[in-house]
């Protein structure tokens, strides 16, 4: 149980309580927070640039970092939906005057492909529909890199933990080092499931963050980054997003 006290400023928790604005409190604070946000579907009420973008704020910004941190030539995403995150990058490559974008997803919706190919941005994607984890779709987005771009990979189709490590074990080799290939969603999977105590809910070891942390443990040339803040004048030392955890960076050729 989580007890919040304004009057106060504190936060109670696990027999002990702490100030709402110290490191500690904060985390437990917005974890609840995202654990209500994942429960009401909060991050289905935003758009970007007129396409609905299913994705937390925090996580939009971080992502942003991370671009202008890589400037990448080609950022893969599996996961198209209905094209918010697809357009989002390629906001992102426009403002950065490089970069092109390429979406994958088992089943892009006629009404979302026609969306997404009347957009402005639609210059700078590339739509393929397929299994992101079929060998020809794989190498289908092979095809569109060309040697010495900077790729970097956003996986967010499937969730599950087998189908997540099958994505990073495909779209891995396409990233070079110094560059990232994130696996979204996973500690937004594991609050949910820890919330539900008592209930069976495969989310607490199904989940993008297990395939991350074992793709780590088995590909040495790969590690799991901790939370890098670009700037932070706060005492937080955490991100406050669904996909904390989820994070491989390239540190080696492998």
């Amino acid at each position: 149980m989580i007890v919040i006290d304004r009057e106060t400023g504190t936060i109670s928790f696990d027999g002990k309580t702490l100030p709402i604005d110290s490191d500690e409190g904060f985390s437990v604070l917005s974890d609840a927070w995202l654990d209500a946000a994942i429960r009401i579907k909060q991050q289905y009420t935003f758009t970007w640039m007129g396409r609905p973008i299913i994705q937390f704020g925090d996580d939009l910004v971080r992502l942003q970092e991370m671009v202008f941190r890589v400037q990448p030539d080609v950022i893969v995403e599996t996961g198209v939906a209905h094209g918010g995150s697809l357009i989002f990058f390629a906001s992102l490559c426009k403002v950065l005057g490089r970069g092109r974008v390429i979406g994958v997803d088992v089943e892009i919706r006629p009404h979302n492909r026609v969306a997404i190919e009347a957009h402005p941005l639609f210059p700078l994607t590339t739509l393929i529909e397929g299994s992101s984890i079929d060998p020809a779709t794989v190498a289908a987005v092979k095809q569109q890199i060309q040697p010495g771009e900077t790729v970097l990979v956003m996986l967010d189709s499937n969730h599950t933990a087998g189908h997540v490590l099958a994505e990073l074990e495909a779209y891995a080799p396409l990233v070079n080092v110094g560059s990232y290939i994130v696996a979204m969603d996973g500690h937004g999977m594991e609050l949910a499931a820890r919330s539900a105590r008592g209930v069976a809910n495969r989310w607490e070891t199904d989940n993008p963050n297990a395939a991350a942390r074992e793709f780590a443990r088995t590909h040495p040339e790969f590690v799991l980054e901790p939370t890098q803040f670009m700037f932070n004048e706060s005492v937080i030392t955490e991100w406050s997003t669904a996909f904390r955890g989820g994070v491989l960076r390239r540190v080696s050729g492998g």
